[in-house]
């Protein structure tokens, strides 16, 4: 798994697109009260199998091939549930990739809810040399507070199962957690659960989603539409305006003087790269987007996993090339957009170098002086940006200079050759 660090060293992320794949569509074995996604079965026929077929999968491993320039090549399965697409389906799609790999390096990705991993599933996982994300928010309680099963059942327990073969089979993992109104209360309690449990990698993903109103309602959806009315209200398990900055700042104040380099939190990873003003290695903060686009399970391909709407529909995988549909007018403008739209208040602000304005879906609030277009996540950002400004300025010092980014901890406690200077920039 490739951290910040690593990237500073010479190792960079895969160059060109990135097209994510949903291989069961809109389907899954867990029904968890924040998932935007599955909803979206409203825009596909009754009965709708929600399977990928061969053809679109073969079309899928050709073109994302085709299309990377660089010498590695990433595949990335999600959901809904992809394993519910079943495990020959990957045993298929290991065989294209191998019969059409042209020489280039693969390297497959897979999040999962973990609910259906067992030691079958594990074997290939690792024979294939997959990486897996895995969802988890947390001890039992806060997990299963969102969590749950089609019967409203606990899945705490089988998550964890699914953890211990990842571990026992030497499968390369990272926890992903959903970071909602109930998660955001209680930094520490989640952070050292992960950490005790042996869970190094780890991501912490807000829940910003906001009721629907009469657009999103008439397509038969619960939660708004990108671009509709900001008089829409977020949903009660939407993280509170300032408070996802406030969790990030908890779990970094404990990271920064105990676990650097032996816990890799990807925020933090994300943050030092743009500090080092590398180029964003996650389209949130990166200035322009637009190269993230996803397949649906029927050869669909839309603009982003976010807008998975009509409109944002580019077209298909078996009559269209990815590069033309990427390149299109619509396309470029959807990407461009991202910047273009910034209101002035982000323009002026000292840690947009770090932030963008994050991601264009979230820009649903005023400015101060009443333009629209700001991030409903901006007192987050502002305050965990500028709060971790000096310490990511100090590891940046270290890694410029050959040192490992964890003597950071030593600065923290006493002198060193560096000095933290205070700020973000």
């Amino acid at each position: 798994m490739q951290t910040a660090m690593e990237t500073a060293k010479g190792m960079h992320p895969a160059q060109g697109l990135h097209l994510m794949a949903k291989p069961s569509g809109p389907i899954c074995n867990l029904d968890c009260s924040y998932c935007f996604y599955l909803e979206k079965e409203s825009f596909f026929p009754a009965r709708h199998r929600f399977l990928m077929s061969d053809a679109v999968l073969r079309a899928y491993v050709e073109q994302n091939i085709r299309n990377e320039p660089g010498p590695e090549v990433l595949f990335t399965w999600q959901g809904g549930e992809p394993m519910l697409r079943g495990l020959e389906f990957y045993r298929r799609a290991v065989r294209y990739q191998r019969e059409l790999g042209n020489g280039k390096i693969i390297r497959n990705a897979l999040q999962t809810n973990g609910v259906l991993l067992d030691e079958e599933w594990c074997a290939f996982l690792r024979e294939a040399g997959f990486t897996v994300g895995i969802s988890l928010d947390g001890p039992r309680e806060i997990h299963d507070s969102a969590r749950v099963d089609k019967r409203g059942q606990s899945t705490f327990d089988a998550v964890m199962q699914g953890i211990t073969l990842l571990k026992r089979f030497g499968i390369e993992f990272n926890v992903l957690v959903t970071v909602s109104n109930e998660v955001s209360r209680r930094p520490l309690e989640v952070y050292r659960f992960l950490r005790d449990n042996g869970l190094t990698h780890v991501q912490f993903n807000p829940v910003v989603e906001r009721t629907a109103g009469a657009q999103a309602k008439a397509s038969g959806l619960t939660f708004a539409q990108p671009g509709e009315s900001e008089t829409s209200p977020v949903s009660a398990h939407s993280v509170a305006p300032a408070a996802y900055g406030e969790f990030l700042v908890a779990i970094f104040d404990e990271w920064v003087r105990k676990d650097v380099g032996s816990m890799f939190v990807m925020n933090f990873e994300w943050a030092l790269a743009s500090f080092m003003r590398l180029p964003s290695t996650i389209c949130l903060f990166a200035e322009d987007c637009g190269k993230a686009l996803i397949l649906e399970h029927s050869g669909d391909i839309y603009s982003c996993d976010h807008f998975m709407y009509p409109q944002y529909r580019l077209g298909n995988i078996a009559d269209a090339d990815l590069s033309q549909l990427a390149s299109s007018p619509q396309q470029l403008a959807f990407g461009k957009s991202k910047s273009a739209e910034l209101p002035d208040y982000c323009r002026r602000c000292e840690v947009r170098f770090a932030c963008h304005g994050e991601c264009p879906k979230n820009r649903f609030m005023k400015t101060p002086q009443g333009e629209p277009g700001l991030n409903y996540l901006c007192p987050s950002y502002k305050r965990y940006f500028t709060h971790i400004g000096k310490y990511m300025k100090g590891m940046a010092q270290l890694i410029g200079h050959g040192q490992p980014a964890s003597l950071i901890m030593q600065a923290i406690k006493g002198p060193l050759a560096i000095r933290l200077n205070p700020g973000p920039r």
